[in-house]
């Protein structure tokens, strides 16, 4: 592990976390629950990470079965329904489940998907070990406090052909050399604990670990897995007060970019790591 910073955090901390505020449950201003509200967190979200359904792929799980990890509030649970997928979606936070189940039947593929609660570290003590055809986290292993106990639990549910689809955050993230820069005080040792309590909208997440390639594949491999491709992706180039605001305003020192320079930017320091891997046979 890069880190060892979290592991004596209590899942509890993390759900509570989590609780308080769901994952984009800001991302619109419109009533909770309606179908308004559930457009508008799906156009704000992948306006901002347009990178997302290319990793998922959502077309071509259609009629397979697919595993998340980590739902959230459903923004791409419902595409995976929507897509034809046979979804099971797995979240630690009551309160995200329940948005997402509201959202589920607001678009109607309730009948497509099935909801767990469930500590992804013990995933097998609340969740029926069955063979998936994809099993899917985005943004989500990185917060619980033993990553590699997570992924021993998971490979349980693969099979042979099973594709996984991880997405971890990236240690070498122009995010995180803008927070050592700006909030950091020069006390750069305390990197890991600044970049936990800023990694999310809401500060004081209390796990978050970073990864580099390397330590991302060494990760999965430990655990019979082997990474067909990984790549990163995206730096949020927008003022957060804006932001809040529902405005798209950029940062100056983003404004006059050429908007294949700021591509490569992303692609060698992007936020977001994600990696395909497959069962090591």
């Amino acid at each position: 592990m890069p880190q060892q910073l979290f592991a004596d955090v209590p899942i509890e901390s993390v759900a509570d976390y989590w609780n308080r505020r769901p994952c984009n449950i800001r991302h619109s201003p419109r009533d909770v629950g309606t179908r308004a509200y559930f457009d508008e967190v799906e156009q704000r979200k992948y306006f901002v990470e347009p990178h997302i359904p290319r990793f998922a792929d959502f077309p071509r799980w259609r009629g397979l079965r697919v595993l998340e990890i980590g739902c959230g509030i459903g923004t791409d649970t419902i595409n995976f329904a929507r897509h034809g997928a046979f979804v099971t979606a797995v979240d630690l936070s009551e309160k995200s489940l329940e948005v997402a189940q509201q959202r589920a039947a607001v678009y109607g593929v309730s009948d497509r998907i099935r909801f767990f609660r469930a500590n992804v570290e013990e995933l097998q003590r609340s969740l029926p070990v069955e063979p998936y055809d994809l099993v899917y986290s985005f943004g989500v292993l990185h917060h619980t406090p033993h990553p590699e106990r997570a992924l021993e639990q998971l490979r349980a549910y693969l099979h042979a052909d099973s594709t996984v689809k991880l997405m971890l955050y990236h240690r070498y993230a122009w995010k995180v050399f803008q927070l050592l820069a700006t909030a950091s005080q020069g006390k750069f040792w305390r990197r890991a604990e600044l970049v936990a309590k800023h990694s999310e909208a809401q500060t004081g997440c209390p796990v978050t670990y970073t990864y580099s390639r390397q330590e991302a594949c060494r990760l999965l491999e430990r655990q019979g897995l082997t990474v067909s491709e990984s790549w990163v992706d995206h730096i949020f180039p927008y003022q957060v007060e804006a932001y809040k605001e529902y405005r798209y305003v950029k940062e100056w020192y983003f404004r006059h970019w050429p908007a294949a320079l700021f591509r490569r930017l992303e692609q060698r320091f992007g936020w977001h790591l994600c990696l395909t891997a497959r069962p090591i046979l």
